[in-house]
């Protein structure tokens, strides 16, 4: 059972998004937040404070730290409950009941801030 594909973007839409590999450093607790946290993550040249609605379908979040995966570094910031965010993380299966849902991430290491795509 699969969602219905998203309405078709162009390429010039896909090419804004500037999708890059960082390594999680640190993942701390929103206290006024029952569902956010906020992770800290290494992008080589520069780092970011990205908030992800993860905390209630994971049981140890300390497990993420050290692991790559890929955000969007681009995204406006936005306050979450307090918390600057400064991108988005990508991960697979959530919008689809998966929980909990898989950090999308390299296939072997590769540095900090390459790009997809």
């Amino acid at each position: 059972m699969s969602a219905p594909v998203k309405p078709l973007v162009t390429l010039d839409d896909l090419d804004r998004l500037d999708i890059r590999c960082g390594t999680i450093t640190a993942v701390n607790d929103v206290p006024r937040s029952d569902k956010v946290v906020q992770l800290l993550v290494d992008f080589g040249d520069f780092s970011r404070s990205i908030l992800c609605g993860i905390k209630q379908e994971r049981a140890d979040l300390a497990a993420l730290v050290g692991q790559q995966a890929l955000f969007v570094v681009n995204l406006a910031p936005r306050k979450i409950c307090g918390v600057q965010s400064e991108g988005m993380m990508f991960d697979i299966g959530y919008a689809d009941g998966l929980l909990p849902s898989a950090l999308a991430q390299p296939e072997f290491p590769v540095p900090n801030g390459v790009r997809a795509g």
